[in-house]
């Protein structure tokens, strides 16, 4: 067949149909459902939000209203379970797992976390402290004799003990409990024929993790006749004030 060389008209329509072609190819995306390279940056106060059907917050990533940075994970009916971020007391970036029950008040709903005002403890759970009795747990010795001891990895920022002490009528006892480093705090037990309760609250002296050991000793300071001391229990908390930090 004779070469019969194009037109004017030809080559415009040629042209047209390439144009139509890139326009079709143009509008065909792939689905921006995907991130195969390179970083998705939440910033200048924006979140990163996943929602139920129904509207309930289920995740949560970015700048909180109040102004915060932190990382949420909700059940399905919008209570939190775990968070990263600012509680209502201390700018403390605190980690918490929240319980099911969202009923409850927020300060009953915690299970686990670190401790608002000490960077280095763990706040829950509470720890308790094993103790046991001795066969000096009753004694007339003038000399301190120990009554209770016990030991513990320390895990809590605050330490609380509680105790009573029976003393005869017209005998005074002196008590003191200590830990791995000494003498916690001491107190003197007199009441007559009766009961002495004392319990303290002190900041915990040791690192996180560290062994430390607990003993209670007493001894008759006055008169004659036997002292008895009960433990009424032992263990370590978060803190509940700046104040109680260690």
């Amino acid at each position: 067949m004779p070469y019969v060389p194009q037109d004017v008209l030809d080559r415009i329509a040629s042209l047209e149909r390439e144009v139509k072609q890139l326009r079709g190819r143009a509008q065909i995306r792939p689905a921006l459902n995907q991130v195969l390279g390179g970083d998705v940056v939440i910033g200048e106060g924006g979140q990163l939000i996943a929602r139920t059907p129904g509207g309930q917050q289920t995740f949560v990533v970015g700048q909180t209203p109040q102004g915060d940075w932190g990382v949420g994970l909700y059940r399905q009916d919008g209570s939190a379970a775990l968070t990263v971020g600012d509680d209502n007391l201390a700018d403390s970036q605190m980690i918490r797992m929240w319980s099911r029950d969202a009923t409850a008040p927020d300060g009953e709903r915690i299970l686990i976390m670190d401790d608002a005002w000490s960077d280095r403890f763990l706040g829950r759970p509470s720890m308790p402290i094993p103790m046991q009795s001795t066969a000096g747990q009753t004694t007339s010795s003038t000399t301190p004799t120990s009554a209770w001891t016990g030991g513990s990895r320390l895990t809590n920022a605050v330490l609380y003990a509680a105790f009573e002490t029976y003393t005869p009528a017209g005998v005074t006892a002196d008590v003191v409990f200590e830990d791995s480093d000494g003498a916690v705090e001491s107190w003197v037990a007199n009441t007559s024929n009766g009961w002495t309760f004392h319990d303290l609250t002190k900041p915990v002296r040791q690192k996180f993790m560290e062994h430390v050991n607990y003993r209670l000793k007493h001894s008759v300071r006055s008169g004659s006749g036997e002292i008895r001391t009960n433990c009424l229990g032992v263990y370590t908390r978060h803190t509940f004030t700046p104040s109680e930090a260690p």
